[in-house]
């Protein structure tokens, strides 16, 4: 059988095709660590700014202590053509008030779930990328997409 050849990529063209299948894959999947084992879920973000991420979570969730534990983390996004991305970067618990306000007004299923933005249970993360990889279907080969 021979190799699938990957469509070739302009590298300039590298950041925009990895930010469309960022915004194409609604349900990324994020890894954690639970002690020394690596544990994987899919998410639904509830905000993406460029490759930051916020995720909503409840308090009692089990990923909440693991992200406690060790704050570093991946995000997988898979588009239809099998493109992907990973995202390593560092969760934060987003304290930002005016704009935990605007990602509760814009997410009707947050409102709906938790009642209210003050409910004790809702925390969001904010995961900061430090590293970000495209890579073509079978190509094999992951491209640094630049930071700004």
């Amino acid at each position: 059988m021979n190799r699938p050849a990957p469509e070739p990529i302009d590298p300039a063209e590298i950041p925009d095709v990895a930010r469309a299948v960022v915004l194409s894959d609604r349900f990324p999947h994020l890894a954690t660590t639970d002690g020394d084992q690596p544990r994987l879920r899919p998410v639904s973000p509830v905000r993406t700014e460029d490759f930051t991420v916020y995720v909503a979570n409840l308090r009692s969730y089990h990923k909440t202590a693991e992200i406690a534990a060790n704050p570093k983390v991946e995000l997988a996004y898979l588009a239809e053509n099998h493109d992907q991305v990973r995202i390593t970067g560092t969760a934060e618990i987003l304290d930002d008030e005016e704009l935990l306000l605007s990602i509760w007004n814009d997410n009707p299923l947050l409102r709906q779930y938790l009642g209210s933005i003050d409910n004790p249970e809702l925390v969001v993360y904010r995961i900061v990328p430090n590293r970000v990889r495209f890579m073509r279907e079978w190509a094999l080969e992951y491209h640094e997409v630049p930071l700004d």
